[in-house]
């Protein structure tokens, strides 16, 4: 089973368009190793050439040019996109199904009912994709199984996790299950397992159950501290209040690194989603060091991670 890293960054990538953090300006000078970063999606193969994309980012069009290898240019208008899939309808994860809208059939997308209803309606990408190639709607739910053709030995296993809805949704204030789900991904031949959390705020019995299960995991690096928005005058909202579990412990609250540090010594553990203002993204800063001491890998573009038998 193959991973590709499309995309590492939170909403708004590294640099975001209008942000002259440190970090989003060292990163658009290009300086001191600190690397640029797309918004988060990965892709899952069992061949190299069949492609279910997971999250579809605004930068889509940039990382499917960066990957050659998701257009296997087996005929005059193709694509290794065999399908998509959704962990919510967060605008950052949608945004770029409007960039399949050539696609020669209809577009598979898998996804809780509560987000394909999301993209029905309040933010309706589904009947706009309608005047185009259209969408095969695939309702999934937490914790039924299922496999999605051509990948034969994989299966997908959505497990629902706390969250908010997008600002757009109507239950916004008000979650409901499905609203946000992690992905246990398994080879059914060797029953080796990947757990994919680009947003998570706390870890159920459930949730941390699949992470022990699993020999990869890649999981919601957004933030540093619970505050680092606050502290640099970016927002007046915690990490929490926007479904993400920072680092550092927080209100008597473990962090993510201690979370972590709970999984088997052979699992590998790397975060993902990483916000443009969370330190960890500057090789030489302390919070760097921290998480590599950890045994815990940073995510970047581009990263190929294979979970072999």
């Amino acid at each position: 089973m193959l991973i590709k890293v499309l995309g590492s960054g939170a909403g708004g990538g590294l640099p975001q368009w209008n942000c002259n953090c440190v970090n989003c300006s060292r990163a658009r000078a290009f300086t001191d190793g600190l690397k640029p970063r797309t918004q988060s999606s990965i892709a899952v193969s069992e061949d190299g050439e069949d492609w279910v994309l997971i999250n579809a980012s605004p930068d889509l069009l940039a990382q499917l040019r960066a990957h050659p290898e998701l257009q296997p240019a087996r005929s005059l208008r193709d694509s290794g996109i065999a399908a998509v899939m959704l962990c919510d309808a967060q605008i950052d994860h949608v945004t770029g199904l409007l960039m399949l809208r050539e696609r020669t059939s209809r577009l598979p997308l898998y996804a809780t009912q509560p987000v394909l209803d999301d993209l029905s309606s309040a933010f309706p990408l589904i009947p706009l994709l309608g005047h185009y190639c259209g969408v095969e709607q695939h309702p999934i739910a937490p914790g039924a199984s299922f496999r999605i053709d051509p990948l034969a030995r994989v299966r997908f296993t959505p497990i629902a996790i706390e969250s908010a809805a997008p600002p757009y949704s109507p239950h916004r204030n008000a979650p409901v299950p499905g609203d946000n789900i992690a992905l246990l991904i398994e080879n059914v031949e060797t029953g080796k397992r990947v757990f994919y959390a680009p947003g998570l705020v706390h870890a159920s019995d459930t949730v941390m159950a699949a992470m022990q299960s699993a020999q990869l995991v890649l999981v919601d690096g957004t933030f540093w501290t619970d505050t680092e928005m606050i502290d640099l005058g970016l927002s007046t909202k915690h990490a929490t209040d926007m479904g993400h579990l920072a680092q550092c412990p927080a209100n008597d609250r473990p962090g993510m690194l201690a979370l972590l540090d709970t999984l088997p010594s052979t699992t590998r553990k790397v975060l993902i989603h990483i916000n443009n203002t969370n330190p960890i993204l500057d090789p030489a800063s302390d919070a760097h060091a921290i998480v590599c001491g950890h045994g815990i890998e940073i995510a970047e573009d581009g990263m190929e991670l294979q979970v072999k038998p």
